[in-house]
């Protein structure tokens, strides 16, 4: 099996003169986990490093613009350092901290070393749930406000507050001196790009963004195996969503509307993931998505390459999932027959599962059975979108004949 050969970029376009921001917040955010991961490092619980980075944060907004650092992270540590000074001074009950503090010399330059591997374990422990781990990994490793992680979100501030929270007392105790594991890091890193884009914040950017510096860090094929990914799947975004809202099936998406720089990029990096020889399973997701991505058209789709790359994803996680995408590619390769004989193993209740019992039944003409299960598979939906497209896909069977599928 191979990924398709890496698509030349366009020469990106010379940016006009946009007038400069008062503070780069895209640097405060790049820093914020190297301030975090050195403060962590020389012995002050999660919790209150945290709490002072982000006041430091604060006092660079303000300071900055009149009198710009040489050193931004040597600047943001000594005033994260002096914000653990001022809260030690003032609360008798932190006497522990302000005995670490007295111990520790008044930081100059920063180190040179990178806790930012450490965060991305931190953030991704396995005693904290899924949600509280994505809202951490935002805060702590994304530098994101908790503002506009809970408008990402669509909940109050108040509850993520209090879901990050949560998070940083069930981590305070952890040392950052012990690796964490790679593929938890990477759920998460995958959770937070499947949420896309709400509120004022773009997950999936944000995700990439976090991915691609965990990809630098990590003498790992897997990071940029789910940084391909993302990169493919982000370059159809566009394609995806119609004027009105509606979904747009692969198949009938403009693909003069991908991003074809975000797709030679994803195909490059798979190349050098799969070229280590450690396969995985967003490897493997990548190099199915590379293989739609570098088809001119859904008609020349490469379906029995795809099959094969399937079965890979199966043998590396048994994921009823990847079964599941396993059948559609089976019925495009040889047919719905094959597709449904595929399917016919897996659990009815799996998500998706009915759509795609749909979809076979009506390649296989039995145009009755596909309506009857485009509506059931409609009221299982997870989200509008899907539920309107499937119920648009009954309604047109149940209009009356039309031509071949």
């Amino acid at each position: 099996m191979t990924a398709p050969r890496p698509r030349p970029a366009p020469d990106p376009a010379v940016s006009g003169g946009a007038p400069p921001h008062p503070v780069d917040e895209t640097l405060l955010r790049e820093l914020t986990p190297a301030v975090l991961g050195i403060l962590v490092r020389r012995g002050v619980d999660f919790a209150t490093a945290e709490d002072a980075v982000q006041e430091a944060l604060l006092d660079a907004v303000r300071a900055w613009p009149a009198d710009p650092p040489r050193d931004p992270r040597g600047w943001l540590v000594t005033a994260a350092w002096r914000r653990l000074l001022d809260a030690t001074r003032a609360d008798a009950a932190r006497r522990r901290r302000e005995d670490l503090v007295h111990r520790e010399p008044e930081p100059g330059p920063a180190s040179d070393t990178d806790d930012t591997l450490g965060l991305y374990f931190l953030c991704a422990h396995p005693a904290l749930s899924p949600s509280s781990a994505v809202a951490l990994t935002l805060r702590a490793v994304g530098g994101l406000t908790t503002r506009q992680i809970a408008r990402a979100y669509l909940v109050p501030e108040a509850t993520m507050a209090q879901r990050i929270s949560r998070a940083k007392r069930t981590v305070s105790g952890v040392r950052l001196d012990r690796p964490g594991d790679v593929g938890t890091v990477l759920r998460v890193l995958y959770l937070v790009f499947n949420e896309g884009y709400s509120g004022d914040v773009d997950l999936a950017a944000e995700a990439i963004r976090l991915t691609r510096r965990l990809a630098a860090v990590v003498d790992h094929p897997e990071p940029a195996g789910l940084l391909a990914l993302m990169l493919l799947h982000h370059a159809r975004r566009a394609a995806r969503i119609a004027p009105d809202g509606s979904l747009v099936p692969l198949a009938e998406q403009d693909r003069g509307r991908w991003d074809t720089a975000a797709i030679a990029e994803g195909i490059e990096i798979l190349h050098g993931a799969l070229a280590r020889d450690r396969l995985g399973e967003y490897q493997a997701q990548a190099a199915i998505a590379a293989l739609h991505a570098d088809a001119p058209t859904a008609a020349e789709t490469d379906w029995p390459q795809i099959v094969e790359w399937y079965d890979e994803l199966v043998r590396l996680t048994d994921s009823p999932v990847a079964r599941l995408n396993r059948a559609v590619a089976v019925g495009e390769a040889d047919g719905p027959r094959a597709g449904l004989a595929a399917l016919a193993g897996l659990d009815p209740a799996l998500p998706r599962h009915t759509a795609v019992a749909a979809w076979l039944h009506e390649c296989d003409g039995d145009r009755a059975g596909a309506a009857r299960l485009y509506a059931q598979a409609a009221h299982q939906a997870p989200n509008l979108a899907e539920r309107a497209h499937l119920t648009r896909q009954a309604a047109r069977l149940n209009a009356g004949p039309a031509g071949p599928v």
